[in-house]
């Protein structure tokens, strides 16, 4: 993990964020898989509407599990790649509070057509709408030279 103090920051490109999106989601399908393997043998198949409820709300906690934790320690798989971190306002770690609200507000405005994705088309500094109610943004990292 990279110390904040020392690697400095700037906003990342809008551009940067939706490829780093375009990424996770092949990563999130992989998780989706693995998560089902795991759930079928345990709860047995899925036949009702019940039980692909409670199975899609099983989904979402896995996922929510996976962005939270790997938010909170700054990025995931996809934003590492395109070196990008999760920040506070203040540059530091976000807290495990502003990663769960930020992956509600995320998957409220992925439901409301995208509109909290592309609020970023409106928004000042190009920011998303839950990383803006969130006081979190994505910074991208920049490499010193040494």
């Amino acid at each position: 993990m990279h110390d904040n103090a020392t690697t400095p920051m700037q906003l990342a490109s809008l551009m940067r964020r939706f490829a780093a999106m375009a990424y996770e989601s092949l990563l999130l399908f992989a998780l989706s898989v693995l998560a089902g393997f795991a759930y079928i043998p345990i709860f047995g198949g899925i036949h009702g509407p019940f039980q692909k409820a409670v199975f899609q709300l099983y989904l979402l906690g896995v996922m929510m599990l996976y962005f939270v934790v790997f938010w909170k320690r700054g990025q995931t798989l996809a934003m590492k790649t395109w070196r990008i971190r999760l920040v506070g306002l203040d540059g530091g770690s976000p807290s495990t509070a502003q990663c769960t609200a930020r992956f509600c507000l995320a998957a409220l405005g992925l439901l409301c057509g995208a509109a909290g994705f592309l609020w970023a088309l409106v928004d000042p500094d190009r920011q998303f709408l839950h990383d803006r109610l969130c006081k979190t943004r994505l910074a991208r990292q920049i490499e010193l030279q040494r």
